[in-house]
């Protein structure tokens, strides 16, 4: 067991002193009259003169941050939720009880106080408290103020203590719901349905990943935990409900970095009677929203780029976007033996399962992709790494197909769904064969799924969204770590 430090011992004393006086250390419920942010919009204009005169009487309750004072009076600083306030203590105002209660407090309990607003002689709006009432014991003390949690992984182990002292991540706890609602009211409003799909499927479907495995004890069989959302999704536009999405959990058994988290949040939409176009204008128009309503500004600070979210985004196929960089067109008919002598060319390494599309794709991530800094629409894809999508009418070697970059990094993938359950059945073979050849994210076959488009599936676009990619950007944050509350961490030696 842990050995107590002197401080941790000293606290714990202190406790019982207090359960010793027929005070929980613990704390009661405490009904508050208002939060320290409620006090200073409604109040924060008055003067001292007008405060005596209105004689505002106030419940609050918080976290002690700061504490000074010698003698009959003092000063401390309680933060609750939306921020700090200053409390004065005076042993004529509370009673001896009270601020002896006040004297033996430490840096991180939590206290009640009532009392009436003023204006200090420094101009700091504040509360003369009346009444000291204890809350909460902390027995283990905050970080030294000025310094925090100087360890980084410590923030993200111990983010309960990171919210405490770090403004900046209190900050972006609370607007990444913000971005989320309005997502919610966006989609709402044109007309979408929020649903539910599991998150336990017997399939491996919809994105190329590794899973997370798991048992189902009374079935006994293997399940996974969902890569994607998209086939469920799907199902529902065979049924009829035409504009669906779901914003959920995702689990995908890959690395982790500044990017990337083994757990994390995708929205997938989907459009009936929609396409490629649909989607882009969906997608811009999101974007542009949350901007706006969310932050009011339309130019953010991310991975050291200023990105410009004001339309119109630039679109561009990938094989001009490879040809812009390399010279090599793509456009052109050509064998596996030629696309393999470019690679080599080029130094990119062909997997055994590669065919001309992987190449293709190869290029672009290798070439291209880290120069797409400003909003990109980049559509055409290979159909090969496009097995879900409708073939391009006019050449179908590509697919009805973009990815969104913003900052060199995918923001969001979308289709012009394929709704042909015999060209679907095809692809998922195909799929079956790349995944004998050794590619471990290959798809399964999906026949309920096929069975499903045999019923009929309307042409439809469909999208899927990064959440946690997407609130890096507009809280303008370079590591995924940032905005996911508990992200997934390497186990400590």
């Amino acid at each position: 067991m842990r050995e107590l430090t002197e401080q941790e011992i000293i606290r714990r004393e202190k406790a019982d002193n207090i359960r010793d006086l027929g005070i929980d250390p613990f704390g009661q419920r405490f009904e508050r009259t208002h939060t320290s942010s409620e006090i200073k919009k409604e109040y924060g204009n008055k003067s001292n003169e007008q405060l005596e005169q209105m004689n505002v009487n106030v419940k609050v309750a918080g976290r002690i941050m700061t504490k000074r004072g010698k003698g009959k009076a003092g000063f401390m600083h309680i933060q609750d939720r939306d921020g700090q306030i200053q409390i004065y203590m005076k042993l004529d105002n509370v009673g001896e009880d009270n601020y002896e209660l006040f004297k033996k407090a430490d840096l991180g309990d939590i206290v009640g106080i009532e009392g009436t607003l003023f204006v200090t002689h420094t101009g700091e709006l504040s509360i003369k408290a009346k009444k000291y009432i204890h809350l909460v014991k902390a027995l283990r003390p905050l970080p030294e103020k000025f310094h925090g949690l100087t360890n980084i992984e410590e923030r993200y182990r111990r983010r309960y203590v990171d919210l405490i002292m770090n403004e900046n991540s209190k900050n972006i706890a609370f607007l990444r719901p913000k971005i989320i609602r309005c997502i919610q009211n966006y989609m709402d409003n044109k007309g979408f349905v929020e649903v539910e799909t599991p998150v336990l499927t017997n399939l491996l479907t919809g994105a190329a990943a590794r899973p997370f495995v798991t048992h189902h004890n009374t079935q006994d069989i293997d399940m996974y935990l969902r890569i994607a959302l998209e086939l469920p999704l799907k199902r529902l536009l065979v049924g009829g409900m035409e504009a669906v999405y779901e914003i959920g959990r995702t689990f995908r058994n890959e690395g982790m970095d500044p990017k990337h988290n083994p757990e994390f949040t995708l929205m997938e939409a989907y459009l009936a009677y929609s396409d490629l176009e649909g989607m882009m204008d969906l997608t811009e128009g999101m974007y542009q929203e949350i901007a706006t309503k969310v932050f009011g500004k339309m130019h953010y600070n991310w991975c050291g780029y200023d990105i410009n979210l004001e339309g119109p985004w630039k679109k561009i196929s990938m094989v001009d976007a490879i040809k812009e960089e390399t010279g090599i067109d793509f456009n052109k008919q050509m064998s596996l033996d030629e696309a393999k002598e470019l690679a080599a060319s080029h130094n990119i390494e062909v997997e055994d399962h590669f065919k001309v599309g992987h190449i293709i794709n190869a290029f672009f991530e290798k070439y291209v992709e880290e120069k797409l800094i400003q909003p990109t629409f980049l559509y055409g894809h290979p159909v090969e790494i496009s097995p879900l999508t409708k073939n391009m009418p006019t050449d179908p070697r590509f697919v009805e197909r973009f990815e969104l970059f913003i900052g060199g990094k995918e923001f969001a993938n979308a289709y012009t769904e394929l709704n042909n359950p015999i060209v679907q059945l095809e692809r998922f073979e195909e799929q079956l064969q790349e995944k004998n050849l050794g590619n471990e994210e290959a798809n399964d076959i999906d026949y309920d799924f096929i069975e499903a488009l045999e019923y009929g599936m309307p042409p439809a676009g469909g999208i899927g969204y990064g959440i946690d990619r997407l609130c890096m950007l507009f809280l303008e944050q370079d590591s995924i770590r940032d905005v996911i509350l508990f992200p997934t961490m390497k186990e400590k030696n």
